[in-house]
């Protein structure tokens, strides 16, 4: 099982340096807390360093383009940090706000490009991709579970219940068409179902 390293280390200084003031949609919490839970996630299926770590960076290529730094500037870096394979992932499970023509996406379309996608990305990137949704799709539920308002939950996210429900259905879903049967499985989709009964 993969337990601390110096790279996950230095995955993790690099994530909190580019998520430092970001928080999660809806909260206080800083925003490394999501790619420390999905590391725990990947651990806790021995999931190797190189998994883990793409783990814990998955996010920055989408949500830091900021302060100077362009998505191909953070796709360079962490490359030449990590490696290719960490960032073959990374950019596997990244939404797309353009295609490969540069023609700008609606978000139904960068969905459906995120979704596509999934069916030649590799192993290692559907084991991310099942993370992430995993620890986002709990801590929905762990906030429904704690309000007495399900609308200030559901409003944090495009589309409300309706869209966040059909999406994370539709991860499920695509993951399961395109073969992948981890064991993490499982564990999407009971957290799907508990969603579409809260």
């Amino acid at each position: 099982m993969t337990g601390y390293s110096d790279r996950i280390n230095h995955a993790f200084a690099f994530a909190a340096k580019h998520h430092d003031r970001q928080v999660r949609k809806g909260t206080r919490l800083p925003y490394l807390t999501h790619p420390a839970n999905v590391a725990v996630i990947l651990t806790r299926y021995g999931r190797d360093e190189e998994t883990v770590i793409a783990g814990i960076l998955h996010d920055v290529a989408e949500d830091c383009v900021r302060d100077g730094w362009t998505r191909d500037m953070l796709e360079q870096r962490i490359g030449s940090k990590f490696g290719p394979r960490v960032l073959e992932t990374v950019l596997a499970v990244t939404k797309r706000r353009v295609d490969d023509d540069g023609v700008e996406l609606s978000r139904e379309d960068v969905r459906a490009d995120y979704l596509e996608r999934l069916g030649t990305a590799s192993e290692t990137a559907h084991w991310v991709c099942a993370a992430d949704k995993v620890h986002n799709a709990g801590s929905i539920l762990a906030d429904l579970r704690r309000t007495i308002d399900a609308d200030t939950v559901w409003g944090r996210f495009n589309g409300g219940r309706a869209g966040t429900m059909e999406w994370y259905r539709g991860v499920h879903d695509r993951l399961a068409e395109i073969g992948f049967a981890a064991p993490i499985m499982a564990e999407l989709r009971a957290l799907v179902e508990q969603l579409e009964a809260a």
